[in-house]
C-alpha cells in the first residue's frame, strides 16, 4: 500500500473513485461534482486552490482518498480566520499557504476522507501531516466534516471550532399549508403575504430536475449567478463550463434549477443539489427586483420541494438571521484545526474556547427569537 498526492483530481478514474465508496452522501463529495471544479479551473492555483489530494493505493486500485488543497488566501471557504493568519503574520511567520480539506465554495457538512477501513484513513492522515512537517507548512483545516470523520480526527490532536447555520426540518408536512400550522398566527399571516407579492407581481416557477436541465438552461442561470456578485462588485467563484460539465453527467450530484418566470422570461432562480434526505440551496440570482422574490425562490420553493418529495431536511446555506423567521432553526456546525507548533496551537485553542461560549449563546437567542410555536421545535 502506497499513499500518493494527486495535484489534479482528473488524475483519479471516475471508475476507481466510485468503487471506493459506492454510499457517498453528499452530492458534493460526488466524482463528478468535484471533477468540475477542477476541469473547468474554478478551482485552481490561479485563484489561490492549489489541489493536493491524498491517496492510498494498492495494486493500482483507490482504497482512500482525502481531499486537499494548499490555499495561498482564505477565500471561499465560509470559515474565517483572518484574525491567526495576522497574529501569525504579526509574529514574523507564514500564514499562507496553509492546507485545506474542504468542497470549494460549499459549507455543508460531509465526509472529508474516504476509505476502505480505519487503517487506510488513519495512514492519509499521517502522512499529511508528515508532509506539513516536512513543507514547513503551519496549519491544516478541515471544514464542514460530517459526524464520522470529526470521529476519526478527533485522535489527531485537532482543535474543534464552532459555528452556527439554519436547518428546515420536515415533520411529514402534508403541503405547505401544514407547515405553516407550526406558526404563531402573526407570522403564518407574514409568510402569506411574501408569497402574495409574488403571485401578485404574476410570478410562476419551473422545476427542473438534473437529467433535464440544459446547456440553454445552465446560460440562463449562469447569468442569473454572476449577476449576484455584480451587484456586490465581485467576481463570480464559478466559470462557466462547471455547469456545462454537470450537464453532462449529473445525476450522481443531483442539481436542480428553480427558475422564476413572469410573461414566460425567467427573472430569476435558485440552484440546488440533493441526496437521498436533504435539500441543499447554493445559488441565487435575479434581473428583476420583485419584493419577497428572494424568499420564495431561495426558500419556499425548496420547502414545497422537500414537502413534495419527502425530504427530510433543507440546508440553504450558511449565515442570515432572517431565515428564522421562516422555518429555519439554528443548528450547531464544526471545523476541525490542526496546527504544526505549539505555540499557535495554543492560542487557537483559547479563542475556539472562548469563541464556543458566544457560538451557543447565539445558538440560544436564536432558538428564543423563532416564531415556531415551542412544541415543534428541534430539540438537539
Amino acid at each position: 500500500m502506497s499513499v500518493l498526492i494527486k495535484q489534479s483530481f482528473g488524475e483519479i478514474s471516475k471508475e476507481n473513485y466510485q468503487n471506493l465508496d459506492s454510499e457517498i452522501e453528499s452530492p458534493f463529495m460526488q466524482y463528478d461534482f468535484l471533477y468540475a471544479l477542477e476541469k473547468s479551473k474554478s478551482v485552481s492555483i490561479d485563484n489561490g486552490w492549489e489541489p493536493l489530494h491524498f491517496v492510498n493505493e494498492e495494486n493500482g486500485n483507490l482504497n482512500g482518498f482525502m481531499p486537499l488543497y494548499k490555499k495561498y488566501n482564505s477565500a471561499g471557504e465560509f470559515v474565517f480566520d483572518h484574525s491567526w493568519s495576522h497574529a501569525l503574520e504579526q509574529a514574523g511567520r507564514r500564514y499562507y499557504p496553509k492546507l485545506l480539506s474542504a468542497i470549494p465554495f460549499t459549507p455543508c457538512a460531509s465526509e472529508k476522507i474516504l476509505g476502505k477501513n480505519k487503517g487506510i484513513k488513519d495512514r492519509i492522515i499521517k502522512n499529511i501531516q508528515d508532509y506539513m512537517a516536512l513543507e514547513a507548512i503551519e496549519s491544516w483545516h478541515v471544514l464542514f466534516p460530517n459526524e464520522a470523520t470529526s470521529k476519526i480526527l478527533s485522535d489527531y490532536n485537532f482543535i474543534e471550532r464552532f459555528g452556527c447555520k439554519f436547518i428546515w426540518k420536515n415533520r411529514n408536512f402534508k403541503n405547505f399549508d401544514s407547515f405553516l400550522q407550526i406558526f404563531t398566527a402573526r407570522q403564518r399571516k407574514t409568510i402569506k403575504a411574501e408569497r402574495k407579492k409574488c403571485s401578485d407581481a404574476k410570478v410562476s416557477f419551473q422545476i427542473i430536475e438534473s437529467k433535464d436541465i440544459t446547456y440553454a438552461d445552465w446560460s440562463i442561470f449562469y447569468e442569473l449567478y454572476c449577476q449576484t456578485y455584480l451587484d456586490r462588485w465581485q467576481k463570480p467563484y464559478l466559470e462557466r463550463e462547471f455547469f456545462d460539465l454537470l450537464t453532462q453527467d449529473s445525476s450522481s450530484c443531483q442539481p436542480i434549477l428553480f427558475f422564476a418566470l413572469q410573461n414566460h422570461e425567467v427573472i430569476g432562480g435558485s440552484l440546488c443539489f440533493k441526496n437521498e434526505d436533504t435539500l441543499y440551496g447554493r445559488h441565487w440570482g435575479s434581473i428583476k427586483k420583485i419584493d419577497s422574490l428572494h424568499f420564495e425562490t431561495c426558500y419556499y420553493q425548496g420547502i414545497e420541494y422537500c414537502i413534495n418529495n419527502k425530504l427530510k431536511f433543507f440546508d440553504p446555506g450558511v449565515q442570515g438571521e432572517h431565515k428564522i423567521r421562516r422555518g429555519f432553526e439554528p443548528e450547531i456546525t464544526s471545523s476541525l484545526h490542526y496546527f504544526l507548533r505549539n505555540d499557535l496551537r495554543e492560542a487557537v485553542k483559547i479563542f475556539c474556547n472562548k469563541e464556543k461560549h458566544g457560538i451557543l449563546q447565539y445558538k440560544k437567542s436564536c432558538e428564543e427569537y423563532t416564531p415556531i410555536k415551542k412544541e415543534y421545535r428541534i430539540v438537539l
